[in-house]
């Protein structure tokens, strides 16, 4: 007998399937109309106000200006769920710059769903500061 997967975990599982499939339409489908997302979470450039992207037509602009136009393997550790709708997620991304030249992110994210299973909130947890400063010795910032 299998045991059923935690709903938030599968939504992570997902989440990154999609992300590195590049399916716009599978990986918005994840989300809830309102949602919430904050990848990072605080002001950054691809959320200068810091405030998160909210809303479907945010979200699918930051697939769109983010995740469409890398070239990402997102490798999860141990996804340890809590309670019956979060989970968090010691996650690492490495985004292919091409001519073997690649950047390295760690972070943790915290997926909230609701109730079927659809994100709620999902929160990334990464220092935008050390892209930046591998940005700079690559020469590319």
């Amino acid at each position: 007998m299998s045991e059923k997967i935690h709903p938030a975990v599968l939504a992570n599982m997902n989440s990154i399937k999609y992300a590195q499939e590049r399916n716009r339409e599978a990986w918005l489908a994840l989300y809830r109309d309102d949602a919430e997302l904050a990848d990072p979470v605080g002001v950054s450039p691809m959320d200068p106000s810091g405030k998160g992207h909210i809303g479907k037509e945010a979200i699918a602009a930051f697939f769109d200006n983010v995740i469409d136009k890398a070239n990402t393997t997102i490798t999860a550790g141990k996804r340890t769920p809590s309670g019956d709708r979060w989970c968090a997620v010691p996650m690492v991304a490495e985004n292919d710059l091409g001519n073997g030249i690649k950047t390295r992110v760690e972070m943790t994210a915290v997926y909230e769903v609701d109730e079927d299973g659809l994100i709620k909130k999902m929160q990334a947890y990464w220092d935008y500061s050390e892209m930046e400063k591998q940005l700079k010795e690559l020469g590319l910032m």
